[in-house]
């Protein structure tokens, strides 16, 4: 199993590898533990379901919701609760399946992001005549949708598209993207007068850099969505809400809204391969591509652009045994799939 927890300093501000994490690890791995405080601390428990459903809708203007269908998957993870405290205030039909929290995870691991966990929800959208599918993790700081059809929506085309409507309210402003897939993202920042800024993936990177700049909004193509007005955190709950605000506004069906930026910028998805030696594997890749490519970019694992007609990015997983990869072309789906086959069969 692969599990965690996030370590964060006062005011929710992130500890990373490059702000004392590492420092953290020496300590506890050599016992140098400092003495504990003469002062005794406190804790106290509190219910803030109305606080924080305040907070959530805030970032839509209710009235300009439209009634339509969701079908909701938390996949008994926490989502069903805060889903549920939210519902009254939203005129949606909301139908629901594997909604109970229950940590043995009856219907399988909550990760849409991998394939193999999103026929449910897409059945279940089919099935429903739901307008949007949403489906979560387990602790839904991530969420994932599927269009009317059923078919999944890549989260790297929801950054743009997200990026796209937050600047409408803050012209200029920047926004915050990871290096795994851009191309899309930058494009669509630039042409709505905000300003793109890289930072190497993972949360605590993300919101560090958010907080630097002072970006409005930042997104990752594994389905992490940050915003500068919910204490630079992440959400599951903000996301699909602003894309429900444009589908009521415009009258378009979810397909209708990325269908375009799919075209434009089609891409792999993240593809996880095994591997014994991770930095060998992008040794290979480095030695392969390296004089073909016109940019290099090492801020997280390797990116190569090949002028603007392919790129990909890969990188090493900090927790497991593999490399992650990703590939997008501009505008032409069968070279972003010739050269994913292509490195692939270098990798394997």
């Amino acid at each position: 199993e692969y599990n965690g927890i996030k370590l964060v300093r006062r005011g929710a501000q992130p500890i990373s590898a490059d702000t004392g994490l590492m420092d953290i690890e020496h300590r506890v791995r050599t016992g140098d533990i400092p003495p504990k405080s003469s002062v005794p601390g406190t804790s106290s428990k509190r219910n803030i379901m109305d606080e924080y459903v305040e907070k959530i809708l805030s970032f839509v203007n209710i009235n300009s919701l439209k009634s339509m269908k969701i079908l909701a998957n938390p996949g008994n993870g926490c989502a069903g609760p805060t889903l549920n405290a939210l519902a009254g205030f939203l005129p949606f039909e909301i139908e629901h399946i594997c909604f109970e929290p229950d940590g043995t995870f009856p219907n399988g691991i909550p990760n849409p992001l991998l394939v193999e966990n999103r026929s449910q929800t897409s059945e279940a959208v089919r099935n429903s005549g739901a307008d949007i599918g949403v489906a979560w993790d387990g602790d839904f700081d991530r969420c994932f949708l599927f269009d009317e059809k059923g078919d999944y929506i890549d989260s790297y085309y929801l950054v743009g598209f997200l990026a796209r409507q937050i600047l409408k309210k803050n012209p200029g402003d920047k926004i915050i993207h990871d290096p795994r897939l851009t191309w899309n993202t930058i494009e669509i920042v630039n042409e709505a007068g905000g300003e793109p800024v890289l930072s190497k993936s993972g949360h605590s990177f993300i919101k560090e850099t958010m907080r630097a700049t002072h970006a409005v909004y930042g997104g990752e193509m594994s389905a992490h969505h940050y915003f500068r007005d919910f204490s630079y955190s992440d959400s599951g709950m903000i996301p699909w809400l602003l894309v429900a605000q444009e589908m009521s506004i415009t009258g378009a069906k979810l397909s209708e809204l990325v269908e375009e930026r799919i075209k434009l910028y089609p891409c792999s998805g993240e593809i996880n391969r095994n591997v014994k030696d991770q930095d060998s594997v992008l040794a290979l890749l480095k030695e392969t591509y390296g004089k073909q490519a016109t940019t290099i970019n090492d801020i997280d694992g390797i990116s190569m652009e090949f002028g603007r007609t392919w790129r990909f990015n890969i990188r090493k997983s900090n927790t497991e045994p593999v490399v992650r990869l990703n590939v997008e072309s501009a505008g032409d789906e069968e070279l972003m799939r010739s050269r994913t086959a292509e490195i692939l069969k270098l990798i394997d």
